[in-house]
C-alpha cells in the first residue's frame, strides 16, 4: 500500500506542480505584472527544495522534452532575425561579436581568482556569452513589444546564442583534445557537430516552406506544420548526437528567408507552446541544487556583475554607430539580463553526451543561474517597457 501510494505521488507530481505553475503565474501577473516565466521558476525552485518526489532526479524523457520546448523557442527567435537587416546596418551584427568576445574574456579573466580549472572556466565563459532565448522571447510575446529595442534585443540574443554554442563546441573539443590525445574525436566534438547541426537545420528551412507553398496551406496549417518539423529536428539531433538548439535557430532563420510568415497570433506555437514553456521553466529550476547554491554565490554575483557591465557596456559604445540613443543602448544591454534556461540545456546535452566537466560547471554557476532565471525576465520586461514599445494595457 505504501509503495502504491509512493508511485502515485511520483506520477502526480509534474501535473499537479505545473497546474500550480500556471495558476500563480496568471494570478501574480494580473496583481502585480510579475513576468510568468519567472513565476514558473518560483515554482519549480520550490520544489527542487522540497525535493518532490517524481520532480527531481533523472527521469527518463524530460531533457528530451525540454529540448523540444526550447527549441520551439529558439525557432520562433530564428524566425524573427532579418539577416537583410545586417546588411543594411552592420553596426548591430559588429556589436553581437565584440560584446560576446568582450564577456568571453571578462568573464574567464574575473574566473582566474577562483580555485578552478582551466576547462571550467572556459566553459562558464561560453556560457555567460549567450543570453535566453526562451525567457527574452516568451516576456516580448507577452507584452506585445515592438520596436527598435526590442529587435535589437532579439537579434544581438540571435548572435549570442550562436557565438556560445560556437564556444562551447570548441572548448569541448579542446578538453577531448586534452584528455584523450585524439585529434578525430575532439575535431567531431566540436566542428562536426556545429557544422552539422548547421546543416540539418537549413536543409529542413528550405525543404519545409517548400512543402508548404506546394499545399497552399492555411495559417494554421503553417504552426502546425513548423512544430512538427521542430520535433523531428530535436529527435534526429539526439539520434545523430548534434546541437538541436542550434539546429533550430537555423531552421528559424532560413525559413524566414523563404517568405513562410506566421501571424502574431501563432507566437509561442498557441496552447501546446503555453504548456511546453511553462514545463520548461519548471525542469530548468528543478534542476538546481541548492546546497550548490550558497557555495556558489560569491563567484555567482561577480558574474552577474561582469556579465551585465559587457553588455550595457558595449551597448552603449556602440549606441549612435548602430543609430539609437544611449538610453536605448543601456536599455538594450539591460533586456539581455536573462540567461539560464538555454546555458543550462547546453550543459545537460553536454552532459548526456560524456563531457564531464558538465556537472562540476552547473554546481559553480548554480548560485548565478538562481538569480538570472529569477530576476532577469523582470528585468527585461522592465526595459522594454521603458522604451515604451509594449502594447499590453493593464485591462488586456
Amino acid at each position: 500500500m505504501v509503495t502504491d501510494f509512493s508511485f502515485l505521488m511520483q506520477t502526480m507530481a509534474w501535473p499537479l506542480v505545473l497546474l500550480l505553475a500556471w495558476f500563480l503565474a496568471e494570478r501574480f501577473y494580473e496583481l502585480w505584472r510579475i513576468p510568468r516565466v519567472s513565476s514558473y521558476v518560483a515554482v519549480g525552485l520550490l520544489g527542487g527544495l522540497l525535493n518532490l518526489p517524481g520532480l527531481t532526479g533523472d527521469v527518463p524523457g524530460l531533457p528530451f522534452l525540454a529540448n523540444v520546448a526550447l527549441s520551439l523557442v529558439l525557432f520562433e527567435l530564428g524566425y524573427r532575425i532579418n539577416l537583410r537587416w545586417f546588411r543594411h546596418n552592420p553596426w548591430v551584427l559588429l556589436l553581437g561579436v565584440v560584446e560576446s568576445s568582450v564577456t568571453f574574456g571578462l568573464i574567464y579573466a574575473v574566473t582566474g581568482w577562483f580555485d578552478l580549472a582551466v576547462d571550467v572556466r572556459l566553459i562558464i565563459a561560453a556560457l555567460c556569452i549567450s543570453a535566453s532565448p526562451a525567457g527574452i522571447v516568451r516576456v516580448a510575446n507577452e507584452l506585445r513589444s515592438a520596436g527598435q529595442v526590442t529587435e535589437r534585443v532579439l537579434h544581438l540574443c540571435a548572435i549570442n546564442c550562436l557565438m556560445s554554442v560556437l564556444a562551447l563546441k570548441l572548448v569541448v573539443g579542446y578538453w577531448y583534445l586534452s584528455t584523450s590525445g585524439d585529434l578525430v574525436l575532439a575535431a567531431f566534438g566540436s566542428i562536426h557537430v556545429l557544422a552539422t547541426s548547421v546543416a540539418v537545420g537549413a536543409l529542413l528551412g528550405v525543404a519545409v516552406p517548400w512543402l508548404l507553398r506546394q499545399r497552399g496551406s492555411h495559417e494554421r496549417s503553417v504552426t502546425v506544420v513548423f512544430a512538427l518539423a521542430v520535433l523531428l529536428l530535436t529527435t534526429m539531433s539526439y539520434g545523430l548526437k548534434l546541437s538541436p538548439l542550434l539546429a533550430a535557430l537555423t531552421f528559424g532563420i532560413v525559413a524566414r528567408e523563404r517568405r513562410v510568415h506566421l501571424t502574431n497570433a501563432q507566437r509561442d506555437f498557441g496552447t501546446a507552446g503555453d504548456l511546453l514553456s511553462v514545463f520548461l521553466f519548471v525542469y530548468i529550476a528543478s534542476l538546481l541544487n541548492w546546497a550548490d547554491v550558497g557555495t556558489g554565490a560569491l563567484l555567482g554575483a561577480l558574474l552577474i556583475a561582469v556579465r551585465a557591465v559587457s553588455k550595457v557596456g558595449c551597448s552603449l559604445a556602440a549606441a549612435r554607430l548602430s543609430g539609437i540613443t544611449e538610453r536605448k543602448g543601456l536599455l538594450t544591454g539591460l533586456a539581455l539580463t536573462p540567461m539560464s534556461a538555454f546555458a543550462i540545456l547546453l550543459l545537460e546535452q553536454s552532459r548526456i553526451y560524456g563531457f564531464a566537466p558538465a556537472v562540476q560547471v552547473l554546481s559553480a554557476m548554480a548560485g548565478m543561474m538562481l538569480v538570472q532565471e529569477l530576476l532577469g525576465p523582470l528585468v527585461t520586461q522592465r526595459a522594454l517597457m521603458a522604451a515604451q514599445e509594449t502594447h499590453v494595457t493593464k485591462e488586456g
